[in-house]
């Protein structure tokens, strides 16, 4: 959905609308300032064929101002170009004005020249002291001087505005002091010329709000957590009414710690964890599984907007004077890399596109179909759905349902938990009555599960959908026909799924229904082509570029030939490809690209050191081959208790660091392009050992010897390509 100038945004207490048809958008957020800007247009093109329409950003304070009445707005830092660009890439946005961020940031954002007056008594951060507001207001100032000409009012993208993050909750006042506050920074904001349709807040953990729109969070986990063990199941793999996270909020039942009427406004979320970014004592790993089920369980609650936070992973910028990341140093509970802001997002730090990336353009494309009928839904609780996480016996099910038909959700899955099986388990939905809506048959459900099926659903050739044990992902359009795509769950064989139809009022409009495997849609995107939709089906990811072609982003460690399904079969085969494939009813067809991609990038690791209890392992690696992609990745596998890369070219801080990693288990990959100079680059590598009783959580410690972690088993690269996909 494209939003003008002459459109009209606005919300009730159910949604967001468009011109008073409901929306259901999906947003994500990268920060402009941690990724490098010759990358800004391809990252924002991946997030939008991820299914993204609004980015969210935030501005960052000590990335554009670290030494007082010194800005920057170059490079990275460029606000205004990255928000042209998200409009030439066809996105809306959200800009995240603070002035406290957080964000893992120094300070949250503040800049040290900033605190040292707070220290020095001369004003107070966070209230309505004058001589702070004072200095709000130029920083707002000199961000709008940024983003003028560049709100929806004037054609632009900017949509929204958030003020402030997390007040009251996370620092700053509470009470009617707090909403005096907030309100304050509101109206400057107004006053300056920030004019959007939409001011919002965060609302979670008794964050105060001002009155304007509240959006919620939710993570899998929390690597701020203090505790080094396993923590209590996160509330967010259950269906409830509640809002709040009980991790990054309150845990004393519905509403409580929320600070506005939930009846009053609609279910919005901005900060659902595209992943979580490690801290030193913390590191869990989120997983695709994870975030999808958590976003499935916000679905079944009745949420209608999914913003992820991150959903593009990045670097931390280069600071004059100090390293910009958040630290014990700086007064925060936490210690996080120097550099990195990896996050382990859909998108990763250096691009790439992961199995959270599929998962939630998945669900995407069942939004962009069916998401103006979901809002209009209510959230209907289902007797013996458990209200708390600790339960992980009872089978977690919600409905949501309305006169447009309506939704059985289905869970059976806790992050790091093992949830009772339910053999042939009766699959119903039922309404606030206790009335039946709708009754799926007996299946078997299994630990891990998660899964939604449709009833009551309108087809657009005049008859009824009843029920479809199958997951629906979206519609293929064409002249006088829709074809209904639904998936199997996994597990399930497409072939045993059952479409139970009423008939209506016939319509000259067809309509038919393709079933394919889990797999298959989890690899599918839906593009338009000479008026017709098709479905793309690839193994790499196909993306929409800002001119409108189409390309593969393919990951090649070794030799092969990219391949895509479509269906329908296309009129004409892909420049670069050949057809291998067409059924006799050309309801699909299978494409193959003509050459080869190659790795053309070699890296080699030697001159390792012995490590030993009081010695870290260091060692150089030399690449080459650079210059034949768009992207080489370097995956180096590595056991320790953290680990950098360091480039004798590369002075950030005096250092030499280009790159750094805590160690979680997963492989360390690297993006080459920035360090490479006439196709090679060369590393010093550096592994810390990881003690035995090390103050850490780790889902999965190494193995020790002689009480100590402190290897490498082996590097290799990974050459990206935009392999262009030539359709007329």
């Amino acid at each position: 959905m494209r939003i003008t100038a002459d459109t009209k945004l606005n919300f009730n207490n159910r949604y967001l609308t468009v011109d008073g048809r409901p929306w259901f958008p999906l947003m994500g957020e990268i920060h402009y300032s941690r990724v490098p800007a010759s990358c800004w247009e391809r990252e924002l093109c991946r997030m939008k064929a991820g299914g993204i329409d609004i980015v969210s950003a935030y501005t960052i304070w000590i990335h554009h101002e670290e030494e007082r009445g010194t800005w920057d707005f170059t490079g990275v830092r460029d606000l205004r170009r990255f928000v042209k660009t998200v409009g030439e890439c066809g996105l809306h946005m959200f800009l995240r004005i603070g002035p406290w961020a957080h964000g893992e940031v120094r300070n949250g954002g503040f800049p040290d020249w900033l605190m040292d007056l707070e220290g020095e008594g001369k004003l107070r951060t966070r209230t309505n002291d004058p001589a702070y507001m004072e200095l709000v207001r130029t920083f707002y100032e000199r961000i709008f001087r940024e983003v003028e000409g560049l709100f929806v009012k004037d054609g632009g993208p900017i949509i929204g505005v958030q003020i402030e993050n997390e007040y009251g909750h996370c620092g700053g006042l509470g009470g009617e002091e707090g909403e005096k506050h907030m309100r304050a920074l509101l109206a400057m904001a107004k006053e300056i010329g920030f004019d959007v349709p939409l001011y919002t807040a965060t609302g979670w953990g008794g964050a105060v709000t001002g009155g304007m729109l509240p959006v919620m969070g939710g993570y899998c986990e929390a690597p701020w957590d203090q505790r080094l063990g396993e923590i209590e199941p996160s509330g967010n793999y259950i269906f409830t009414r509640e809002r709040n996270d009980h991790a990054i909020g309150s845990d004393h039942g519905i509403g409580e710690g929320i600070t506005f009427d939930m009846d009053q406004f609609p279910y919005l979320t901005a900060e659902l964890g595209g992943g979580l970014q490690v801290t030193r004592h913390r590191r869990p790993v989120a997983t695709g599984r994870d975030t999808e089920a958590m976003s499935l369980t916000k679905l079944g609650s009745g949420c209608n907007l999914l913003g992820y936070y991150m959903y593009h992973g990045g670097t931390n910028p280069e600071g004059k004077k100090t390293t910009l990341q958040e630290s014990r140093e700086t007064g925060y509970p936490n210690d996080l890399p120097v550099l990195s802001y990896d996050f382990n997002a859909p998108i990763r730090e250096y691009g790439q596109l992961t199995d959270t990336y599929r998962r939630i353009r998945r669900l995407s494309l069942f939004l962009k179909d069916f998401g103006e009928d979901l809002c209009g839904m209510d959230y209907i609780p289902q007797e013996g759905n458990p209200a708390k996480p600790e339960d992980l016996t009872s089978l977690r099910c919600a409905v949501r349902a309305s006169d447009r038909g309506g939704y059985l959700f289905v869970s059976d899955y806790q992050r790091r938990r093992q949830m009772a099986d339910h053999p042939d388990t009766p699959l119903r939905a039922f309404d606030k009555e206790g009335r039946l809506l709708a009754d799926f048959g007996r299946e078997d459900v299994k630990d891990g599960d998660i899964f939604f099926y449709p009833f009551d659903m309108p087809l657009s050739d005049g008859n009824l959908l009843k029920t479809a044990n199958a997951v629906p992902l979206c519609i293929l359009r064409s002249a006088g026909e829709d074809l209904y795509v639904f998936y199997a769950r996994e597990g399930i064989d497409p072939d045993r799924v059952l479409y139970q139809i009423e008939a209506g009022i016939p319509r000259r409009r067809r309509a038919s229904a393709l079933t394919l495997t889990a797999d298959q849609a989890l690899h599918a995107v839906k593009v338009t082509l000479e008026g017709r939709d098709h479905l793309l089906v690839s193994e790499d990811d196909i993306v929409e570029k800002a001119d409108g072609s189409l390309a593969m982003v393919c990951r090649i460690r070794e030799e092969r030939k990219p391949c895509l399904r479509a269906n329908p079969s296309l009129k004409s085969v892909p420049q670069g490809f050949e057809r291998v494939f067409e059924a006799e009813d050309c309801s699909y067809a299978d494409y193959r690209a003509l050459q080869a991609c190659v790795n053309p990038v070699r890296a080699f690791l030697s001159e390792m050191t012995e490590p030993d209890l009081a010695r870290d392992l260091t060692g150089h690696i030399h690449a080459e081959g650079l210059e034949g992609c768009s992207e080489a990745l370097l995956v180096l596998s590595y056991e320790g208790e953290s680990a950098e890369l360091t480039q004798e070219e590369k002075k950030i801080r005096g250092d030499g660091r280009a790159a750094d990693s805590f160690y979680t288990g997963q492989d360390w990959e690297i993006g080459l392009s920035g360090f490479a100079r006439d196709g090679e680059a060369d590393f010093t590598l550096t592994v810390h050992p990881l003690l035995e009783g090390d103050s850490v959580f780790l889902e999965k410690w190494p193995s020790m010897q002689n009480g100590c972690a402190c290897r490498v088993n082996g590097c290799h690269t990974e050459a990206v390509f935009e392999l262009p996909v030539g359709l007329s």
